[in-house]
């Protein structure tokens, strides 16, 4: 059984990543995040590093929850997670202090870091063990 804590972990990282794309690119809209890479994030180019974070989150969320390499897609959102950790998370604090108001407006996500922390061990956790049980690529 033990082979199946990777599957069960990596597919529920895997949603979650996949859903942060459908909110980006439905709820906030690709100009909305490049809106809050400019201003809250305060980071150069924030229509590239918008859609980048988007293509990471959302094809590595695929490729965690099919098992197609596990820990390349876990690897590339460890540095998604570094990154928003570093821009914009830290400075928060740990705990969740608000809710996702505009993020064009640059009012969103006024949350502490502990979600980004949980996601980043979850992938440090995923490259560690691989896919695990059910995985296209059983990269051991």
């Amino acid at each position: 059984m033990k082979d199946y804590g990777p599957t069960v972990l990596r597919i529920f990282v895997g949603v979650i990543f996949v859903m942060h794309l459908y909110q980006q690119l439905f709820v906030f809209t690709p100009a909305g995040v490049a809106g809050y890479m400019e201003k809250v994030a305060k980071l150069p180019a924030p229509t590239v590093v918008a859609w980048v974070v988007m293509i990471i989150g959302g094809v590595g969320g695929i490729m965690l929850i099919v098992g197609l390499w596990t820990r390349v897609a876990a690897a590339a959102n460890v540095v998604h997670m570094v990154g928003a950790l570093v821009t914009v998370k830290l400075p928060q604090g740990f705990l969740l202090k608000g809710i996702i108001v505009d993020a064009a407006a640059g009012r969103a996500m006024h949350a502490g870091y502990e979600f980004e922390l949980l996601l980043l061990g979850a992938c440090v956790t995923l490259i560690l063990t691989g896919g695990g049980a059910l995985a296209i690529t059983r990269d051991q």
